[in-house]
């Protein structure tokens, strides 16, 4: 009789957990159905010169921020998280029956990307209701989050190859209705399954805060970061167009690609973080340097379809690392500023994301989609200056 009031306790906390874990890759899934294909689309589709499809990352990375900004600060302030996030997830539906339909450029790039820019924050939302979630009940946290991050690794293994059989076996109206209908039934579960947190008062200042202690390190580490998503960025814009348009390989190819680094970085990650105490972050942080540096000299000197998959390997630990160790290393460097630590982390992010769409589609056209990626050497090379000049902490 003692163990079933315990028993009643935990069915619905591994209930809600699990939702969290199909809500993280729903959210996913529906990511990795849009991005890959995106520069794919409004060259094929919407029948833009490259200059405007960079054009276009850059204003959704821009409209992206305003949105997330403005939501993440009301969410912190007032309101249930929970509520936020099923709108959210209906509007990133909406978004994509917008992109289903519509093939007017500054339609899609304003109303659609604005659209596009609520789901797209329903998942770091998700996080932040999950960690409440964790902190209310008891659960460990660190571990948690780890596992919510592999679900959308996860979607992002098998989204990319899935959005281009879609695109190109059934047409970019099927692979977007998709996206919409993975938003839907993720709405469904958040307002069925995920609990209702009542917000607590918060002080504005943890997310404007700038680093109270090692300034220069921490605003080091956030030039590399922004190097190396802003070559990451390059590569997701690029790599479609340069696969089918000058290496002209199969189609196909550049989702099978993608799937298979995100299904390496998975790996990549737990190693990772488990490495880190032993060899510290910044060690961990120049071996993805290095790895970058050469997937992106593969990226310019190997043309086979073999080859290129192998490279997803250096692509996977450029990319795990920077994703498992990045936001760790600035909170390392803020002590007692982790909210501060992991927007500055997020913003990196964002900011590689307007750096790519502007040199993209500009190189592309005045050269190549070849010469894009010693565009991104280029930045690499920034990311081991930076490195060589951050301390240890």
């Amino acid at each position: 009789m003692q163990n079933s009031p315990i028993a009643a306790t935990r069915k619905p906390l591994d209930l809600t957990s699990s939702a969290f874990l199909i809500v993280a890759f729903l959210t996913g899934i529906a990511g990795a159905l849009q991005t890959p294909t995106l520069s794919l689309f409004l060259t094929e589709e919407v029948h833009v010169r490259p200059a405007m499809v960079g054009f276009f990352f850059t204003g959704s990375a821009i409209i992206g921020i305003l949105v997330s900004q403005f939501l993440a600060g009301r969410s912190d302030r007032k309101g249930d998280r929970k509520s936020l996030i099923f709108v959210c997830c209906l509007l990133g539906a909406l978004a994509c029956v917008l992109f289903a339909w519509n093939r007017n450029y500054f339609v899609l790039l304003f109303v659609g990307v604005f659209l596009s820019s609520f789901g797209s924050t329903a998942n770091p939302q998700m996080f932040a209701l999950a960690r409440e979630h964790a902190d209310r009940t008891g659960r460990e946290a660190v571990m948690f989050s780890s596992i919510l991050r592999a679900q959308v690794s996860l979607a992002w293994v098998i989204g990319p190859p899935i959005a281009y059989a879609l695109a190109l076996g059934f047409g970019f109206t099927t692979m977007y209705l998709s996206a919409a209908f993975a938003f839907v039934v993720c709405s469904v579960m958040v307002r069925l399954l995920l609990p209702s947190m009542r917000k607590e008062v918060v002080t504005k200042s943890t997310t404007l805060e700038a680093p109270r202690r090692n300034r220069r390190d921490a605003l080091l580490l956030f030039v590399a970061c922004t190097m190396m998503w802003g070559c990451n960025s390059l590569y997701i814009i690029n790599m479609p167009l340069y696969i089918i348009n000058e290496l002209h390989l199969p189609e196909k190819l550049a989702g099978v690609m993608m799937g298979t680094a995100a299904g390496l970085e998975i790996p990549t990650m737990l190693i990772a973080g488990y490495y880190a105490k032993r060899f510290g972050k910044r060690f961990l942080m120049r071996i993805a340097g290095v790895a970058g540096l050469l997937f992106y000299i593969g990226m310019l000197t190997l043309h086979n379809e073999f080859m290129l998959l192998g490279l997803q390997l250096l692509n996977a630990i450029f990319i795990g690392i920077l994703a498992g160790i990045g936001m760790l290393y600035f909170q390392d460097l803020m002590p007692g500023q982790a909210g501060a630590a992991t927007t500055l982390y997020t913003n990196t992010t964002r900011v590689g994301w307007i750096i790519a769409g502007s040199m993209a589609g500009v190189v592309a056209e005045i050269w190549n989609y070849h010469t894009v990626f010693y565009i991104a050497l280029g930045m690499i090379a920034i990311t081991a200056y930076c490195m060589m000049k951050i301390k240890d902490i």
